[in-house]
């Protein structure tokens, strides 16, 4: 995806710097028409030295993440997508404020913002601070990809904005918790023949088709040579399936010792059948 374009941001003395404008759009979302909203993508400090992580329930997918690549590194544009975050963090009242306020002007009348080309619904209290936001503005069309299952079905299913869509997307900790049969989700694969071959339908002609085209979404993976290496002709839903089953095993082979004296392989001796550890 092209780099996301930096407005300048303001500094309060004694505040963090906050940007003067919080969505922004890049090439590829103005050409249909969409604004975005951008966080740091999964982990990292700040620069006040405060860890982060935007992307909780991010797996396999961190590992070949276009926002950890290229132009999303540069130092302006890392230092955008931090103010954001530290704006949220430290005054999230007042970041919902100013959210409204912008999203108030009339150039977003009829349009779509797209939450997050970086960065996820991190916790509750920014995912419901999101909800008061779109509820506020429904002339305004709000879109979303997201990993965070759980929260998701706790917050938003139950009462969703009419003007909300979303699409669950693979390569997450929480995959086991989707069905492709009944939830819109979205899958990376390595190319758009894969997508094809898979009966699913690609949203490469527009990020809209994420949520606006057929339930089974598939992304052509981004062409960086690296991350194409790891992804090995796989889609992140079997590469993060092969994670977790590899991760299942090794628990499997590890049992925990009585006393909170921690894990040993299975069919080893326990403690009680060595007296001699047993009374150490």
């Amino acid at each position: 995806m092209p780099h996301p374009e930096t407005p300048p941001t303001s500094t309060v003395a004694g505040a963090p710097a906050r940007p003067k404008r919080l969505l922004t759009q890049n090439r590829e979302l103005r050409a249909i028409g969409v604004w975005n909203w951008t966080l740091p993508a999964w982990a990292g400090r700040l620069p006040d030295g405060r860890a982060y992580n935007t992307s909780p329930s991010a797996g396999i997918c961190r590992t070949v993440c276009y926002a950890r690549h290229g132009t999303y590194t540069w130092p302006q544009v890392r230092a955008k997508h931090q103010a954001n975050l530290a704006f949220v963090l430290d005054d999230l009242p007042g970041w919902e404020h100013a959210m409204t306020a912008e999203l108030g002007a009339r150039r977003f009348r009829g349009a779509w913002v797209r939450i997050h080309d970086s960065g996820d619904f991190f916790s509750d209290a920014y995912t419901l601070a999101w909800l008061r936001i779109i509820r506020a503005r429904p002339e305004v069309a709000f879109y979303a990809y997201t990993k965070e299952i759980s929260r998701f079905r706790t917050l938003i299913e139950p009462d969703p904005p009419d003007n909300f869509l979303w699409v669950y997307s693979y390569g997450g900790t929480q995959d086991t918790s989707l069905d492709p049969a009944v939830d819109r989700v979205a899958d990376v694969f390595p190319d758009e023949d894969a997508i094809s071959e898979a009966g699913w339908h690609s949203q490469e002609a527009s990020d809209l088709l994420a949520v606006l085209g057929p339930r089974l979404v598939g992304i052509p993976a981004n062409r960086i040579p690296h991350y194409l290496k790891r992804l090995a002709g796989r889609t992140f839903r079997s590469w993060q399936a092969e994670v977790d089953a590899e991760r299942a095993a090794r628990r499997g082979h590890l049992r925990l010792l009585p006393g909170g004296q921690g894990t040993a392989p299975v069919g080893s001796p326990s403690v009680a059948d060595r007296p001699d550890e047993a009374a150490a």
